[in-house]
Order: structure tokens, then C-alpha cells, then sequence
């Protein structure tokens, strides 16, 4: 069974890794053409309806960005949900009883979640002006993440028993490792609180309404190798939170 657990969250991954970098060169590929034809030599607007390339330019954005970074959501939900019931397969505790299934629980309640934080985002959150896309944006981070620190605890402690005792390698070198439905609760507290941290500072580092973005927008007069320069260095500094967030989780 956990065989076939794994085959599962691999071929998710490679269907996410086909779909994800073909759709971004079919992407990349539509976007220059129709800017090099439309904008450059014609001397078009952005999206003008006398392009023609503009629907290869759309086409292109919908595979890139819709089928190629949902099928990327899907690997990863897949990989890390595999990786869960293999882990929790070790333990006889969860395997005796439906306890071995609350990986998937807590995946099933977050879709509820982010059905309540979609509703805010369509009912509650008025979008008028393209500069509200953003804001809606990070407010359903925020909301799903307080919604999902409260679902946690409760299937977390209603659902999986005081001690848990995971089988680490093979006999006779054969490891038991101890843990409680508490830890099991905080890691899964914690993972969240870092993806929140972590797309907060992504919104920082590229949106123009911070000053990461607006600096490199102002290296743009100077020259493009300033403008290379300047997008590489932000680039490398935006990942400094992010592994300070997933290192401090460990500790």
C-alpha cells in the first residue's frame, strides 16, 4: 500500500514538472512574440483586440499561470499528503484505528477553510481598482491562516491519540521515536505560521508598493546591467526569510 502511496505523490510531481516548465516556455514564448510584433513594431497597446498574437499571449498566460501553477499546487499537496501516511504507517497507533487517516482529515477541513476565505474574498472584500487585487490577496492569507490555527487544534486533539511512537530504520537497527498529539499540533501550527510569514514577504519583495520593487524600478534608468545587477541581488535577498522562517521551525 505504501508503495503505491509513493508512486502516487511521484507522479504528481512529474505531471506538476512537465506542466509547470512547458507551460511556462509556451508562456514566455507567446508573451515575446506578441509584445515584439504588437508593442515594438506595430506599435500597439498591451492586450490591443488588433493583435492577433495577444490570443497566443492569452492562451499562453492561462497555461503558464493557471494549469502550470495548478498542477504544481497538486505535486506538492500530493508529495507532502504521501509523505504524512507513509510516516504515520510507522506508528502502531495510528494504523489500528481511523487516527491513520489525519493527514487527510486536516486537508479536508482546510478546503472547507478555504471555502469561507474565498466568500470573504468575493463578498466581503469590495475589488474596484486593480490595486485592490493585492490587498484581497494578502487578506485571504491572513484569513485562512487564522481560520486554520483554531481547525488545527481541535482535529489535532479530538483525533489523534496523547502518544505516538514512529519505527525509524530497519531490524535489527530498529528506532523508536516518541511523540505527542501536542508536538504533532504545534509542528502543524508552526509550518502554517512560517507559509504565512513567508507569503507576506514574497508580497514585499514583488509588489510595487514596497520599496524592493520600487528600488529596482529607479535602477532601470541607470542602465539595464544596473537594472541586472540590482534584480539579481534582490533576488538572493529575498530568500534570506524565508530560510530563516523554516530554519527557526526546526529549533
Amino acid at each position: 500500500m505504501f508503495e503505491h502511496l509513493a508512486g502516487y505523490g511521484l507522479g504528481g510531481s512529474t505531471v506538476a514538472l512537465f506542466c509547470r516548465v512547458g507551460g511556462g516556455i509556451f508562456t514566455k514564448a507567446a508573451d515575446v512574440g506578441a509584445d515584439l510584433a504588437g508593442k515594438v513594431e506595430a506599435g500597439l497597446d498591451e492586450d490591443s483586440p488588433d493583435n492577433p498574437a495577444v490570443i497566443a499571449d492569452n492562451v499562453g498566460d492561462n497555461v503558464g499561470d493557471i494549469a502550470g501553477m495548478g498542477s504544481d499546487l497538486f505535486g506538492s499537496f500530493a508529495e507532502s499528503t504521501c509523505a504524512a501516511l507513509v510516516v504515520s504507517g510507522t506508528s502502531a497507533e495510528l494504523i489500528n484505528g481511523p487516527e491513520f487517516l489525519y493527514p487527510l482529515v486536516l486537508s479536508a477541513t482546510g478546503i472547507i477553510v478555504c471555502i469561507i476565505t474565498a466568500f470573504f474574498a468575493t463578498n466581503v472584500m469590495k475589488v474596484e481598482k486593480e490595486e485592490d487585487i493585492s490587498h484581497t490577496l494578502s487578506w485571504q492569507l491572513y484569513i485562512s491562516t487564522a481560520l486554520l490555527l483554531p481547525t488545527i487544534f481541535l482535529v489535532s486533539y479530538y483525533f489523534l491519540p496523547e502518544t505516538l511512537s514512529f519505527v525509524t530504520g530497519e531490524i535489527p537497527n530498529v528506532a523508536v521515536v516518541v511523540a505527542t498529539k501536542t508536538g504533532v499540533m504545534i509542528c502543524a501550527m508552526l509550518g502554517l505560521v512560517a507559509g504565512m510569514c513567508i507569503g507576506y514577504f514574497t508580497d514585499v519583495f514583488t509588489s510595487n508598493e514596497y520599496a524592493p520593487t520600487q528600488e529596482l524600478a529607479r535602477s532601470c534608468i541607470q542602465g539595464a546591467a544596473i537594472n541586472i545587477i540590482q534584480g539579481l541581488a534582490l533576488g538572493y535577498l529575498s530568500t534570506i526569510i524565508p530560510i530563516i522562517c523554516i530554519a527557526g521551525i526546526f529549533f
